[in-house]
């Protein structure tokens, strides 16, 4: 016994502790994955949590269910003493860290699967967890994520958070299946150049949706991540109801629901659209997949819904989608999380505050406009946010912030509106419209006439309350190089990656190198061809 201590008190020195919340976890090698930027994020899903645990227990109560299952340790099936609480999948885990925290700060949880397929990462799970004293929560899992759902499909888990390095679609199919009536999908996505319209193909291919450059573009990204969960819930008669939608950093983190009935999937024809997109001005246009009758049924809606040619500026529409057009968060339930979050002792609680704040004020209208955008189209000097705000108000119809972006206008103001609005702002401050090239979308805006009366009189619902409290909303990034981190490589031969990274250093200059004496020994090589050839000739 007295040897055993030895060797722990020496491991525990050669060990460093890292903490965050009331989880610590125990740092021996580099490459376990942990990425401090995401403390937001595990903050966030805990609030959620535990707001989820607390209604899911209180409906189990209430009619008074037992149920006995069973999930997979390793390698055999052990059956858990049934109790009160939630099963929870933490199917990529890593450190173990995000269902540590969730065993020890989240109130009403039966069991946590704390799962992984790389060897190195479960062995620091197992010690994590054996660290904080959560093993009769937390249980360690050696598999593949997918299969860990596909082998739970009859049991169940009430929440299943999906928090991989990239896109999450892999791993959908067995969530939507694996998870119970009414239970919780915590799904974040960080490949966001192919979200945002970098790559329309590679979006494609990933989430079934085609994605465009646009200043919304963060919003857009949250929208083709819900409607592909939908697609795939819908294949098994379910659908999806979003508690809440949040663009943060380098990511998106969604939070929805899921129940089953084959009436209700009918019905995501009327929440999904296609996005229509002018090359010019950028004026968005939204066409919904089906139209609800008053009678109950399903009618196709009339196309097109704009001409080829957009009518603002002349130029071109591009074409986007499917898009999730029902709203992006249950308003009821933020509420109720910005109540919860008061009482909890979150790292970055402010921030949480914050965001919620602005989300509870946000509009379920889809897509938002930004304002400098609006007048750089036009190539006009910038309102202040506040008076461009008042203008859209006085005009009679709303606008909020959206949490994405911090200089958003999200209005359900038509187009018409939005140019009428920035053609007004231009006569007071008017653009140098002989510089303007005849064939831009600048000129064909700002000559048109306008039908509004705009009047940017302040209005007294222009300045909203997050920002009237100075609310930490949006916050700046805290140090340089705030981003995903690095992948992984717990699955990856140390010495082969070694060799690999010393193989690619400076592989530019290299490569120029390369090029360089490729060229270098053409030339010598041709000229002394051409000496041969003179030679003889002269000979």
């Amino acid at each position: 016994m007295e040897n055993k201590d030895v060797v722990m008190e020496s491991e525990e020195k050669n060990t460093n502790i890292l903490k965050e919340g009331k989880a610590e976890i125990l740092v021996q090698e580099k490459n376990v994955f942990y990425n401090p930027v995401q403390e937001f994020n595990r903050d966030l899903s805990i609030a959620v949590l535990s707001l989820f645990a607390e209604d899911k227990n209180g409906v189990v109560n209430t009619k008074n269910i037992v149920i006995k299952e069973t999930i997979k340790e390793d390698k055999e099936p052990s059956e858990l003493k049934t109790q009160d609480g939630i099963r929870v999948l933490e199917a990529l885990s890593a450190t173990g860290l995000r269902s540590i925290r969730y065993a020890k700060e989240v109130k009403g949880i039966k069991c946590i699967v704390a799962n992984d397929i790389a060897t190195r990462a479960i062995e620091a799970i197992k010690k994590n967890i054996a660290h904080n004293g959560v093993e009769n929560i937390v249980i360690p899992s050696h598999e593949d994520a997918t299969m860990v759902m596909y082998q739970n499909r009859k049991t169940r888990f009430d929440a299943i958070d999906l928090d991989p390095y990239g896109c999450p679609s892999i791993f959908l199919d067995g969530a939507v299946q694996s998870v119970s009536e009414g239970g919780l999908l915590l799904v974040t996505a960080t490949d966001m150049a192919v979200l945002a319209g970098n790559s329309p193909e590679t979006c494609y291919v990933k989430y079934g949706a085609v994605s465009l450059k646009s200043k919304a573009c963060h919003e857009i990204a949250l929208r083709i991540l819900l409607q592909h969960i939908s697609a795939h819930a819908g294949r098994y008669g379910r659908y999806i109801q979003p508690l809440l939608s949040v663009s943060a950093d380098f990511y998106i983190r969604v939070f929805v629901r899921v129940f089953t009935g084959q009436k209700k999937c009918k019905e995501n024809t009327t929440r999904l659209g296609m996005l229509y997109q002018c090359h010019g001005c950028e004026s968005m246009t939204i066409q919904p997949l089906g139209i609800k009758s008053p009678s109950g049924g399903f009618k196709l809606p009339g196309v097109p819904i704009v001409d080829q040619h957009c009518k603002y500026c002349q130029h071109k529409h591009h074409v986007g989608g499917p898009l999730w057009l029902d709203p992006l968060h249950d308003q009821n339930f933020v509420s109720r999380l910005l109540c919860k979050v008061e009482e909890m002792e979150l790292g970055t609680l402010k921030r949480i505050q914050g965001v919620l704040n602005v989300v509870r004020e946000e509009l379920d209208c889809p897509l938002y406009y930004t304002l400098d955008r609006l007048m750089s189209i036009v190539r006009c000097d910038t309102p202040s946010m506040v008076l461009f705000r008042s203008a859209v108000l006085n005009a009679g119809y709303r606008v909020s912030y959206s949490h994405a972006n911090k200089i958003s206008i999200k209005t359900d103001a038509p187009n018409d509106v939005i140019w009428d609005i920035v053609r007004a702002w231009e006569k007071e401050h008017p653009a140098k419209r002989d510089r303007l090239d005849k064939k831009s979308p600048a000129l064909a805006i700002l000559t048109k006439e306008s039908v509004t009366q705009v009047s940017f009189t302040l209005h007294p619902d222009a300045n909203p309350v997050s920002r009237q409290k100075r609310l930490s909303r949006f916050p700046l990034n805290p140090e340089s190089n705030w981003g995903p981190g690095t992948k992984s490589c717990t699955m990856i031969n140390r010495e082969k990656a070694h060799l690999k990274r010393k193989r690619n250093q400076n592989k530019n200059e290299q490569n120029k190198k390369k090029a360089e004496e490729e060229d270098i020994t053409e030339n010598v090589v041709s000229e002394s061809k051409e000496s041969v050839e003179e030679s003889k000739l002269e000979a």
